[in-house]
């Protein structure tokens, strides 16, 4: 049962990579299941921007998972926001909890949590996590699934 969308910019649109977060446009689409509680999950194995000491990239494994209320975030957008911070020089915390903060602002969810899995930047990785809301109750929510960093021990 394909839906037309309307007002998207991104999705079905050939569509450069933004220059900067800043310049980076996420976009959301209605809930046609606003009315039941769940769980949806964006996994970023790729992401990478710059250390603002050294210029050197860094490296995370993204976790986003929310509870949707009347709006889903649109994918396409996600990944070209994300995308953006390629050249943008951001330290771990910063960058994860300003990605968390502004898909939960987009989207406005029940609930939503972040986790950022950084390779180790001088010998230590850093994870960062954050969380808006608290979980709905009765939904099932699975462990993100991403192992703590263990080098070659």
């Amino acid at each position: 049962m394909a839906r037309k969308i309307t007002g998207l910019k991104q999705l079905g649109h050939e569509v450069p990579v933004p220059k900067s977060p800043a310049e980076a446009e996420l976009e959301r689409v209605p809930n046609p299941h606003a009315d039941t509680a769940y769980v949806a999950r964006f996994t970023a194995p790729e992401f990478t921007c710059l250390c603002p000491v050294t210029g050197q990239p860094d490296f995370a494994h993204f976790v986003i998972d929310y509870a949707p209320g009347k709006w889903l975030l649109e994918s396409k957008s996600l990944k070209l926001y994300l995308a953006s911070f390629r050249n943008t020089a951001a330290f771990h915390e910063d960058a994860t909890i300003t990605i968390g903060k502004r898909v939960a602002d987009l989207v406005e969810p029940a609930w939503l949590r972040i986790g950022g899995y950084w390779f180790p930047r001088g010998g230590i990785p850093i994870d960062v996590f954050w969380q808006h809301g608290a979980p709905p109750d009765g939904v099932w929510i699975p462990e993100q699934g991403v192992a703590p960093y263990r080098g070659r021990g």
